[in-house]
């Protein structure tokens, strides 16, 4: 069955055969054939284009096309061969599609970020509040806070501690103003349904530029937020920059669950 998902698009004519892109794809789904990128097979590519920010052409792009489905197992088998690392986590077939149709009639057991869940609170969290008596100060010192809304020239960034922070985590944890907002100023985003690479292309330009103290990234523990730290590293690397940085993932329970760098994080 054919679906309609998004897919890495190579423009032979920008492509210069480098391979940049090979290892900056976790699936393992392109190579260097006959002296430019290829897509081994569509089916291992999961189309959140985490290799674009690697090409230094601009040959790959996203397009919406209609293919295959992406297939996890199919890709753990291929990296197993290839003796490359499997990733822990790697986001559903259904998840990706974009064929309201196919959507509907796919399983319910889609990756994390989409399956349907609730919890039970504690208690007190259960009791109304009166939020005009009971409510903290919001720590919140500028405006625009959307990654795609702010430009690099915005002054509250130069020399600034920066807090990027995937949308789904304010919500998901109890204290987010108090834990992370005093001395930074916050950059807020969705790696999944956001264009990547205006992201890549917008948080290059203000590392290179705003001077940066540090970054703290905040991301959710379901898969597809994952992009959110892999477009960080992409902007850094791109920047050219040095600039300190920790990456934070939170269960979807509001709970730390990890805290180290960008690349190797480590139990809290």
């Amino acid at each position: 069955m054919k679906v309609t998902r998004k897919l890495i698009h190579i423009d032979e004519e920008l492509c210069n055969g480098c391979g940049e892109c090979v290892p900056g794809c976790a699936e393992g789904a392109l190579q260097i054939i006959d002296g430019k990128a290829r897509l081994v097979a569509e089916k291992f590519c999961d189309g959140l284009g985490a290799c674009l920010g690697e090409c230094p052409t601009g040959a790959l792009t996203v397009k919406d096309v209609e293919t295959e489905d992406f297939d996890p197992e199919a890709v753990r088998d291929l990296l197993t061969k290839q003796g490359r690392e499997v990733p822990d986590h790697m986001p559903s077939p259904e998840s990706l599609r974009l064929d309201k149709a196919a959507a509907k009639s796919a399983p319910k057991s889609g990756c994390g970020s989409s399956k349907v869940m609730e919890f039970t609170p504690c208690q007190k969290a259960n009791v109304p509040t009166d939020m005009a008596i009971e409510a903290g100060p919001s720590h919140l010192t500028h405006w625009p806070i959307q990654i795609r809304l702010v430009q690099p020239e915005a002054p509250f960034l130069k020399g600034a501690d920066l807090l990027l922070t995937a949308d789904c985590v304010a919500v998901s944890m109890p204290g987010y103003h108090e834990r992370f907002l005093p001395g930074r100023k916050v950059l807020m985003g969705c790696p999944k349904f956001d264009d990547v690479e205006l992201y890549i292309e917008r948080l290059t330009a203000i590392f290179a530029t705003c001077g940066l103290k540090s970054i703290t990234l905040l991301e959710m523990e379901v898969p597809c937020c994952s992009n959110m730290s892999k477009i960080t590293e992409q902007a850094l690397k791109k920047s050219g920059v040095d600039i300190p940085a920790e990456k934070i993932i939170v269960a979807r329970t509001g709970e730390i669950i990890f805290k180290g760098g960008l690349t190797q994080p480590v139990f809290a």
